[in-house]
């Protein structure tokens, strides 16, 4: 009859030591990449109470595709900015589970790593153009991964909400405001 069992390696203190030496040089390694890459968390732009700085090209190139049709081209700089105080304003209100979870959004299409392969646009968000962003949002949402489905409706939702709260919106979708008390 022939021996089938493996023989389980044994752990001396000296190969504690090194796989120990060797896990912290791989998380002091990734920890190093990711601050030096940008991917490490940071602090809201100035003028705002959330939003950071990598997430304005962002917002900045898909905002006005969202809004074309509600909003004239001349309009459209105003708009957007007001959309992003609007937003900003929101998520500051969110609760800290949801905050999280957008903030992992914004990070996934801010990253270039992982910008590429899930939207489509291979550079930066500023040289994105109109149909770029059209193409990504409509990949996210006819896609068969329902994470994605999930991140298309959020920003959707996100960004709508924002604008339709602002006064500036109510004329073009007929809303007279709110009543005068």
């Amino acid at each position: 009859m022939t021996d089938t069992t493996v023989a389980a390696p044994t752990l001396s203190r000296r190969n504690l030591l090194k796989i120990g030496v060797m896990g912290t040089a791989f998380l002091a390694t990734a920890g190093l990449t990711a601050t030096l890459s940008g991917c490490s968390a940071s602090t809201p732009q100035a003028g705002f109470a959330v939003l950071r700085e990598s997430d304005l090209p962002l917002l900045n190139a898909l905002i006005p595709v969202m809004l074309e049709g509600a909003v004239t081209p001349q309009a459209m700089p105003k708009a957007v900015a007001g959309t992003i105080q609007s937003l900003d304003y929101s998520l500051n209100h969110l609760s800290p589970e949801m905050l999280k979870l957008t903030v992992q959004l914004f990070d996934v299409l801010a990253m270039p790593v992982t910008r590429g392969p899930l939207t489509g646009v291979w550079g930066s968000w500023e040289k994105a153009s109109s149909e770029d962003v059209r193409a990504f949002l409509s990949r996210w949402q006819n896609s068969s991964i329902a994470l994605l489905n999930m991140g298309h409706a959020s920003l959707l939702q996100l960004v709508m909400m924002s604008w339709y709260s602002r006064s500036e919106s109510w004329a073009h979708c007929g809303y007279p405001g709110p009543p005068t008390v």
